[in-house]
């Protein structure tokens, strides 16, 4: 298993850290987030060491999406949550602060008072175009 001695998810896999587990398979582990967002809010990461999303590998990213899904599933059922936030940070300017692979599945409660920090709001067409047209030449 690829591990990263330096790397705090690293440590909750080899147990030389605690963490409350609520799911885990032969690849993956989910464990409950110490500074939650909401009620519940969970970590699911890969057991081998991968940075970020753009580093890891597909078979291990499928595997840890999966795991999420079944924690959003548990999490719906168990804790009444009406929806889930599933969100990855890829990057330091993407507010990235463990440089290990990890998704985070937050549950969303009708009187929960969480907001994000992005507002959708209409953008400039003729600058969607223009990326459109950079993103398919």
């Amino acid at each position: 298993m690829a591990q990263d001695p330096d790397c705090i998810f690293c440590k909750i896999v080899a147990g030389e850290l605690p963490s409350l587990v609520v799911a885990e398979d032969d690849r993956t582990i989910a464990f409950l987030d110490v500074n939650p967002a909401t009620p519940g809010h969970t970590v699911v990461i890969p057991k081998d060491h991968h940075r970020d999303l753009l580093t890891i590998d597909d078979d291990v990213l499928a595997a840890t999406t999966a795991t999420a899904r079944r924690v959003a599933a548990l999490l719906s059922d168990r804790l009444d949550a009406v929806g889930v936030n599933l969100l990855n940070n890829c990057g330091a300017q993407a507010w990235q602060t463990v440089f290990h692979f990890h998704l985070h599945v937050v549950p969303r409660y009708a009187s929960d008072p969480l907001t994000l920090p992005w507002v959708p709001a209409p953008g400039d067409r003729d600058e969607i175009t223009a990326t459109h047209a950079t993103l398919t030449a």
